[in-house]
């Protein structure tokens, strides 16, 4: 724990990839397996729910650093943070623990949920009695399932590379479901990760000597066998999994910029489930981009994955998609297929989905990452002409390239974006490599995406940051106008925290500190004076929100200091936007 803790700091104190990359690597070089499974889980993005409630939390606390409540509340106040305020007033520890960080989680923070109140507040006494400043911080933040970390993915894959000796590349594919809930991390899932040899190990292997090694100690041969198995086990583990997704960036510029036109591949942006599927060793398997396992959900997708040959990888996206029509579903009609526990023919019927292919990245085993897109896409095509005949109708499109000329006439073609049923258009490098996440060192992709919807909405509640915007309210619910029954209300309909600079940041803060009317825990309800332009992708009815809908991906497009709340956009020019088709 000491050492996950003294990582968790050095990470928090720098800006610097260098420093931060040497800080991993150290802990990974001398870490248990047991522990730096664990590390790397939450490191990834894992996070551990919250294992006692924050409202107990906070009273354990408040009582055990002797401090009144007024007190207590106006140093979160100053702090921002309830994990470093707990920190910052607790006394002094009494004695030291040398407990591992997988002793720590395993065998204390996870066993906290279920228990009593009394023993919680027992427990939470004992193990903050235990711990410096910074292994209290780190374990309230666990407790409190708030656990963050400045640090990129891509960042521990780097340095696990390091330790291992294996390429990047690898270290990210096994890294794919890395921390899915279902699978904890433990010693055997690290010695797989990092494990130097991707291939199968001969049968029998004894290590490098042989039966010349029969005399060694037997700690020699357990050695030998735990290698030989973790290898073993890294080889099957990797059979089933995707290749690391290659993530396009943001056009924010002209498309003129890229050059001519001639060089790049132009496809429709779809609205679905990025995955990829994986035919290998006769089995099929299919990934999502978020790194979930969702075979058992999409029969249909398992159905052309069991057409495919030995050895096939397809990225594509699963779309909600009626057979026989020219243009897929609303996202909303996929969803059922992620949200229902079980899949009834109802389910089936009424969210059909199909896979469209935009590229092939494994053909009988052999990886094509390296291999040019347009080389890729060609092979791609030919897959699909030769399975045409053996699936079902529309199970497999491959997504169609627009070929327009010219970037103003493709811009025409993006207008349309709507109608068709589409995000937007993605540019691809004619010549790029498949890279692993968003990286422009493989080649390039865009997407160009179609302006955003768009309402003014006034803001209504908010709620502390995280991290460096901790101290600051940056967290904010926005509202519409119902005018329905002659009664004018303040409906809300959707949250928000990112759009604004730091400036603005800072002065909505103060703002929401002058107007704040109610508590509600971390929540403050404000009075109404702010009205910003709220941008969303999607939007569809939900009987689950009070406004009737729910949107996707709100952020905030600007701050309207030039309009006033009655000048706010209503409900019903909201819901006017929601396709009659996701109904």
């Amino acid at each position: 724990m000491k050492r996950f803790a003294a990582l968790y700091a050095a990470l928090d104190a720098t800006t610097s990839t260098r420093d931060k990359l040497d800080a991993l690597t150290t802990y990974f070089s001398a870490a248990p397996p047991e522990d730096a499974a664990w590390a790397s889980y939450f490191l990834a993005g894992g996070k551990p729910r919250q294992t006692v409630p924050t409202r107990l939390l906070t009273e354990v606390a408040r009582e055990r650093a002797g401090l009144p409540e007024w007190l207590f509340d106006e140093s979160y106040q100053a702090v921002g943070d309830l994990a470093e305020t707990i920190a910052h007033v607790l006394p002094p520890a009494s004695r030291s623990s040398e407990l591992g960080l997988t002793q720590w989680v395993e065998e204390r923070v996870l066993t906290l949920r279920g228990a009593s109140p009394d023993a919680l507040r027992m427990r939470l006494v004992e193990y903050w009695d235990e711990l410096d400043w910074s292994g209290r911080f780190l374990l309230t933040k666990l407790i409190g399932g708030g656990f963050r970390v400045g640090v990129a993915r891509q960042l521990v894959v780097r340095a696990l590379a390091d330790v291992a000796g294996v390429d990047h590349k690898l270290i990210a594919q096994r890294m794919v479901g890395w921390t899915d809930t279902r699978q904890p991390p433990d010693a055997a899932r690290y010695l797989r990760l990092i494990a130097p040899a991707a291939s199968p190990p001969s049968p029998g292997a004894q290590g490098a000597g042989g039966a010349q090694d029969a005399d060694h100690e037997s700690n020699t041969h357990d050695a030998s066998d735990q290698s030989t198995q973790a290898a073993q086990a890294a080889y099957e583990a990797e059979r089933a999994l995707p290749y690391p997704f290659f993530l396009a960036h943001p056009l924010q510029a002209a498309p003129e910029t890229l050059g001519d036109p001639a060089h790049w591949l132009a496809e429709w942006k779809w609205d679905g489930i990025r995955a990829q599927i994986v035919k290998r060793d006769g089995r099929v398997w299919i990934w999502s981009r978020g790194e979930d396992l969702i075979t058992e959900r999409f029969p249909e997708v398992v159905a052309l994955g069991d057409a495919l040959p030995e050895g096939f990888v397809i990225d594509g996206e699963i779309l909600a998609w009626q057979p026989g029509a020219q243009a897929p579903l609303p996202f909303a009609r996929l969803q059922p297929r992620i949200t229902r526990k079980s899949l009834t023919k109802k389910v089936l019927a009424d969210s059909p989905a199909a896979f469209l292919a935009y590229d092939l990245l494994e053909a009988h085993g052999a990886d094509l990452r390296m291999t040019p897109l347009a080389e890729r896409r060609a092979r791609l095509d030919a897959l699909a002409d030769a399975l045409a005949g053996t699936l079902a109708r529309d199970l497999l499109r491959v997504s169609p390239l627009v070929d327009a000329g010219s970037w103003s006439a493709l811009a025409e073609l993006r207008a349309q974006s709507r109608a068709r049923g589409v995000e937007g258009l993605m540019l691809k490098e004619r010549q790029s490599l498949y890279g692993v996440g968003r990286t422009k060192a493989a080649g390039t992709w865009w997407k160009w995406k179609i302006d955003p919807y768009a309402v003014d909405a006034v803001l209504v509640y908010a709620q502390r940051g995280h991290g460096r915007r901790a101290s600051l309210y940056t967290d904010f619910t926005f509202a519409v106008w119902d005018e329905a029954n002659g009664i004018r209300t303040l409906v809300p309909f959707a949250k928000a925290y990112s759009g604004l600079t730091d400036e603005e940041m800072r002065e909505v803060d103060a703002i929401v500190r002058r107007t704040t009317v109610e508590k509600f825990g971390p929540v403050r309800s404000v009075t109404p004076t702010l009205v910003f332009e709220i941008g969303f992708e999607g939007i569809q009815a939900s009987s689950r929100h009070k406004s009737g809908v729910a949107v996707r991906f709100p952020r905030m497009l600007r701050w309207r200091t030039d309009k006033h709340i009655d000048d706010a956009d209503t409900l019903a020019m909201l819901k006017g936007f929601i396709d009659p088709a996701a109904q």
